[in-house]
């Protein structure tokens, strides 16, 4: 049997050795808009809780307060989740008095989800957790930074909606 020459690895050490620069430095806004987007959940998550929220529940309240009742298919397509997870989510809200569901009177088939009257207190603490969130993520920043970043922001997200074609009310709209 012949000897391994190479060298073995030893705790601690990478299996991979990337090039010199690390695999982040091939994709450093990646890498910033990564971490900023699990920071940013991770803060609104904490404002969440405190209203009786998981993360993601309050683009379903969202949804709902918007557009009143709406079929459960329309709903999962909307907030573009995974069925199973809307699912669950709506099991939680309901439980929690914040939404109902029914058969939908035009096709006995499908589900109506509607927001209760009780979620409507929901909604001044939801949109007070998003101004707070707001105001810590872009704490620092004057208005006109702000308003860059949101102008870069959106080209971004028109770039991944075109590269992803996960934005379809998008589509046709012109970058900026």
């Amino acid at each position: 049997m012949k000897a391994d020459t190479a060298p073995s690895a030893t705790a601690g050490d990478p299996v991979c050795t990337p090039g010199s620069h690390g695999v982040a430095q091939a994709g450093p806004v990646s890498l910033a808009v990564s971490r900023v987007a699990r920071l940013h959940r991770v803060a609104a998550g904490k404002l969440l809780k405190g209203l009786g929220l998981y993360p993601g529940q309050e683009f379903v309240m969202m949804h709902l307060w918007d557009a009143g009742p709406v079929r459960q298919s329309e709903l999962i397509k909307a907030v573009e989740l995974d069925p199973s997870t809307v699912t669950k989510m709506l099991q939680r809200l309901e439980q929690a008095g914040h939404v109902r569901r029914r058969p939908d009177p035009a096709d006995r088939r499908a589900v109506l989800v509607e927001a209760t009257d009780a979620s409507c207190g929901l909604l001044a603490q939801v949109e007070g957790a998003w101004a707070e969130l707001e105001g810590r993520t872009l704490a620092g920043l004057d208005v006109a930074e702000r308003t860059e970043l949101a102008r870069l922001l959106s080209k971004v997200e028109a770039n991944l909606c075109v590269e992803t074609a996960g934005c379809p009310e998008r589509v046709g709209e012109t970058r900026l």
